[in-house]
């Protein structure tokens, strides 16, 4: 840890901070990469959400995969879990000391059954994967790895790496037994946040969010001697969100533009079960404020952002219902979670100036 990184304290780096399957076309202004957090405590790194680009992204912030300690997966959409092939393959050559141990994986058990059809749908669509439609992340690492396989052995028994079964300890999150959850009928039930992963620089709590029909999802948060920062995943306002976050240094919350985004469907049908979706598991910036002030929290990062493209003026409406420090930060900026809210990013304090 460099004497900066000491000055500034626990900090994040949006590596990401686009949300959806998208690549998103950004005319004239900036591109964001797919969802990834680095949550930073001593010189230890720990990943939120592992979009499109979060390997590259990790680089480019100067980090390296030895100094990565956890990676925790919200829930199992693919704008979250597309870069895990590239972490497992690429990690037999980024991964540089043989002593480390494994890094920790935690995400989504299984679904346990399909999701529901919805409302619209005029004939009933063939499953794909009928036999396991809804693996959680302990097995799609293992079909990840099944998948790569004709590379993986080439590196093992070629180049004599290290197979991925060293470098990643995965465990499904076990939701704690009496919770009253059920992946169709009810995604979000009230309860308390529960410990996932502690180790001498950090403790991470979880709880269920309400991503309907994705479940579980989970919000994270990551509480250090100096601060605490929770990071809400996709969810649309749940009261489970506001009992996580209480009290939170930082809250970074997911933000969706609904009117711009129903402009992107050329295809009506695809438009209406699409925008369902949206209303009823993602949140507006100003719905999002009005979470943050709820819970009390020092500031309000807003990420995953859909459209990635979308005017400034999307995700300002935020301080209409917050009026505490709000950010809506560029790919690789850092914001400190530290009791005093700080940066180092000059957009971000742009922003900040902008709408104090």
């Amino acid at each position: 840890m460099n004497a900066s990184e000491a000055r500034l304290g626990p900090h994040v780096v949006t590596l990401g901070t686009a949300g959806g399957p998208r690549w998103w076309n950004s005319p004239g202004g900036s591109q964001r990469s797919g969802i990834s957090t680095a949550v930073v405590v001593q010189g230890r790194v720990y990943l939120v959400d592992c979009g499109q680009g979060t390997g590259r992204q990790l680089k480019n912030a100067g980090f390296e995969m030895d100094q990565v300690r956890g990676l925790f997966i919200t829930h199992m959409h693919s704008d979250h879990t597309v870069d895990l092939a590239s972490m497992i393959l690429f990690s037999q050559f980024e991964r540089k000391k043989p002593t480390l141990g494994p890094i920790a994986v935690y995400g989504p058990g299984p679904r346990g059954k399909l999701p529901p059809l919805s409302a619209r749908a005029t004939s009933v669509p063939e499953a794909v994967a009928p036999a396991n439609p809804g693996p959680g992340i302990e097995q799609l690492f293992e079909a990840l790895s099944t998948a790569y396989a004709t590379d993986i052995n080439d590196r093992i028994f070629d180049s004599l790496t290290r197979p991925p079964s060293t470098h990643f300890d995965v465990h499904d999150i076990v939701i704690p037994e009496g919770t009253d959850f059920d992946p169709n009928d009810n995604v979000c039930p009230d309860m308390e946040p529960f410990t996932i992963f502690k180790d001498d620089h950090v403790e991470v709590t979880a709880i269920l969010v309400s991503h309907h029909p994705t479940a579980p999802a989970f919000a994270f948060r990551f509480d250090t001697a100096e601060g605490s920062v929770t990071i809400s995943g996709d969810t649309a306002p749940c009261r489970n969100l506001v009992r996580i976050a209480k009290g939170t240094d930082l809250l970074m919350h997911e933000a969706i533009d609904l009117e711009i985004i129903a402009a992107q469907y050329t295809d009506q049908a695809l438009m209406n079960a699409t925008m369902d979706h949206h209303r009823r598991a993602h949140t507006t910036a100003r719905q999002a404020g009005e979470l943050a002030t709820q819970a009390g929290a020092g500031s309000l990062v807003l990420h995953h952002l859909v459209p990635a493209f979308a005017p400034a003026e999307s995700w300002l409406k935020a301080q209409e219902t917050f009026t505490g420090q709000l950010f809506v930060p560029e790919d690789l900026e850092t914001i400190s979670f530290a009791s005093i809210p700080r940066t180092t990013s000059d957009t971000a304090v742009e922003t900040v100036k902008a709408i104090s």
